[in-house]
């Protein structure tokens, strides 16, 4: 593990495994951490054995980097702007982009207006890109999960529930998420005409977050999806999931 310090002097904590070719770098969904979305579910090994070099970023407020409660400290592009200011500083000119959920929606931004990024992997996300701009806040509104992390308890909003036992079993910095989410409420992504390097959606056949995931990769110039069994926390872990990003980053 690893510190640097980001654009705006926070500092924000990165994991690298060692290998060969284009470098894979890994953004988190909101609540979770390299270890939670990455490396416990068996992509990091999955990744690992096909023998690439892999980053991960800890996004502020998550994991091992700097958590500030203040809502103005996140948005949108600031986070993508952490991606970048990644690949500054490990020298990183060819990347491979992946990101998970909240890390899906950077990635795509990271990918719209930055050359490094050669091919982009998202999962997670589906017609909620494409109708709503990134995150599909029909499917749960930002207030509900800052109330959820906010409360006694997880509250009766069931998803919004989910998030604050995740951030619970994780010992997630709970002010700091809501921080995330008050953030991060509104819509960054204008149109996905930019992003052209060759792109995989991949989605669980019971996400709720990722409706309609074939609608997302038509609306891209040069992507294809792939379903796998799942939900949102769960999908990733399927071996499926693995095979095919594996197979995409080839």
């Amino acid at each position: 593990m690893a510190k640097f310090t980001t654009w705006d002097g926070l500092q924000l904590n990165y994991r690298e495994w060692e290998g060969d070719g284009l470098p894979v770098v890994l953004q988190h969904g909101i609540v979770a951490d390299t270890n939670a979305n990455w490396m416990s579910v068996g992509v990091v090994a999955a990744l690992q054995q096909a023998g690439h070099r892999v980053i991960s970023l800890d996004a502020r407020g998550h994991g091992r980097s700097e958590k500030p409660h203040d809502p103005a400290r996140y948005s949108w592009q600031a986070m993508a702007d952490d991606v970048k200011a990644l690949y500054d500083e490990l020298g990183l000119e060819r990347v491979a982009q992946v990101g998970y959920s909240m890390g899906a929606i950077i990635s795509l931004l990271v990918a719209s207006s930055d050359d490094r990024v050669e091919r982009l992997a998202i999962g997670g996300v589906g017609s909620g890109v494409v109708d709503c701009g990134g995150i599909d806040w029909r499917v749960i509104d930002a207030e509900d999960i800052t109330a959820a992390m906010r409360g006694d308890g997880p509250g009766d909003v069931p998803l919004a529930a989910m998030f604050r036992i995740l951030a619970d079993a994780l010992g997630a910095d709970r002010e700091a998420i809501a921080g995330v989410a008050g953030g991060l409420n509104e819509a960054p992504l204008k149109s996905l005409d930019a992003i052209t390097v060759p792109t995989l959606v991949q989605a669980g056949d019971n996400d709720p977050f990722a409706a309609e995931p074939e609608r997302l990769a038509a609306a891209l110039p040069n992507a294809r999806c792939v379903v796998v069994p799942g939900d949102h926390l769960t999908a990733i872990a399927d071996p499926a999931y693995h095979t095919a990003l594996v197979e995409f980053l080839a």
